[in-house]
């Protein structure tokens, strides 16, 4: 199995540090908002890995944060007139939600930046100690950048160029650093901000130590694989390897690897634009089955643009795929009797489709040309597998088919259809929960609805409905 490593710029052999167990950290999103596509592209990309190192027989320790104390956050607690754990608590719900709808797994720990603050002290307490950090006056505490020999290695940027070319990227509160490219470990309380006690002062984490903490807590001090978008190689990246390396004295991470860039229509998503979608927005009008197989349509290295047609092009995709499993669970229920001699050899045939999405898989997660051999199975049991098959020779190839396409997350039964009465049920039910101001209720339909392709419109004349 061969991994493109960031760090060195090459794929690599991947040999874990531990013989078939794998400690994988992956950075999460920040719980301000609902989810949208560009965070989506990392948790499909590396829960694919994921499910693979599990179908390969590795026992995989994968650990996935939430960023539950942030400016943007509390922004939006202030806005509201709520405490910040209100926000974060509320889209850590809604994204596990979306995860589920996008059949990303649970973590085997999603640890919450805020339980985890005597972690951080810690850490910043070792750091100061070796002398790779140091507390300004007003209580703030800096990383001494330069302390670290090897800033850099990762997003393969040199110092001195940083300090010419990228210092919009790091100075803030220059006055007090002993150096323009230091970074913040702990920040002093403003007003209306939560706040932890701290040996310096009264306040809060800077972002990147998080990470350093949560992976060292659930993983140990050296782990096989962090991984994220590549919006995160520098600085976040670079300066949690910064950090652990310096508080631990060990090699943070062995393999490093980052997903491309997601665009809309060939340009960058933003609010701005106009162009910005949450993973809500496209359940709306697609199954997200829909998105994730689209996700996985490229190779998670290579950007990928975002389109209407692309996405109806990925629809047409899925579909094909799920006919032909239904085709075969069909004729699963007709056909019976033992494998005969010539389906023995029809069988050794479609191994190896297999084989060549084995070989994609283990090519750095070419997951582009794994559902290439998808499709091409696709065809063979649809040329193959009739009513005069054997039960035994049906059985197989739907065993094969499913399996290469849960490697991939991709679900093969359809869900089934909810009936119109059923649909008027429960809008009657939100309707009346929304009179009872029990909103919680109203949403949870509301979203009930949608997974099964049922959209609401909230209309002067009443709910209207519509299959998605």
């Amino acid at each position: 199995m061969k991994i493109y490593n960031t760090l060195s710029k090459s794929k690599e052999e991947f040999i874990p540090l531990e013989e078939g167990k794998v400690k994988m950290y992956v950075c999460g999103p920040t719980v301000y908002n609902l989810i949208h596509i560009g965070n989506a592209r990392p948790m499909i990309v590396f829960d694919t890995v994921r499910r693979y190192m599990e179908y390969k027989g590795l026992e995989v320790n994968y650990v996935s944060n939430f960023t539950d104390v942030d400016d943007k956050i509390i922004k939006k607690a202030i806005e509201e007139g709520v405490d910040s754990s209100v926000i974060s608590e509320r889209y850590i719900a809604e994204c596990k939600k979306d995860m589920e709808a996008l059949n990303v797994k649970p973590a085997t720990t999603h640890p919450l930046a805020t339980n985890e603050i005597c972690g951080m002290l810690d850490m910043i307490g070792t750091l100061i100690e070796k002398g790779h950090a140091y507390a300004a006056a007003d209580g703030t505490v800096y990383f001494r950048t330069r302390s670290f020999k090897e800033y850099g290695k990762l997003s393969h940027k040199n110092l001195d160029d940083l300090q010419g070319g990228n210092r919009s990227l790091l100075v803030s509160g220059e006055d007090q650093k002993e150096d323009p490219l230091d970074f913040v470990l702990w920040k002093p309380r403003k007003e209306g901000e939560p706040a932890w006690e701290s040996p310096w002062c009264d306040g809060r984490p800077g972002w990147h130590i998080e990470c350093s903490v949560m992976s060292k807590k659930y993983l140990g001090d050296e782990i096989d694989i962090h991984a994220g978008g590549e919006d995160l190689v520098f600085p976040h990246h670079e300066n949690e390897i910064a950090q652990s390396e310096a508080a631990n004295g060990k090699t943070f991470a062995r393999y490093w690897m980052h997903n491309a860039f997601l665009n809309i229509d060939n340009k960058k998503m933003s609010k701005s634009a106009g162009n910005f979608f949450t993973v809500r927005d496209i359940s709306e009008k697609y199954d997200l089955q829909v998105l994730r197989f689209f996700m996985l349509s490229a190779h998670y290295r290579s950007p990928l643009n975002f389109s209407a047609d692309l996405m109806e092009a990925a629809k047409n995709g899925l579909e094909r795929i799920v006919t032909a499993a239904e085709k075969l669970r069909d004729l699963q229920s007709k056909v019976t009797g033992e494998l005969t001699e010539a389906e023995k050899a029809s069988l050794e045939e479609a191994k190896g489709f297999m084989t060549k999405y084995e070989e994609a898989m283990e090519d750095d997660f070419n997951t582009a040309d794994a559902i290439s051999a998808i499709f091409e199975m696709v065809k063979f049991t649809n040329t193959n597998a009739n009513a005069d098959s054997s039960k035994a020779y049906v059985d197989a190839l739907y065993a094969q088919l499913n399996n290469m396409a849960d490697i991939c997350g991709l679900i093969l039964e359809k869900k089934a259809e909810i009936l119109d009465e059923e649909i008027e049920k429960l809008i009657q039910e939100r309707q009346d929960a929304r009179k009872a101001k029990n909103f919680a209720r109203a949403d949870e339909i509301r979203n009930q609805l949608l997974e099964q392709g049922i959209v609401l419109e909230d209309t002067r004349e009443g709910v209207k409905w519509k299959r998605a």
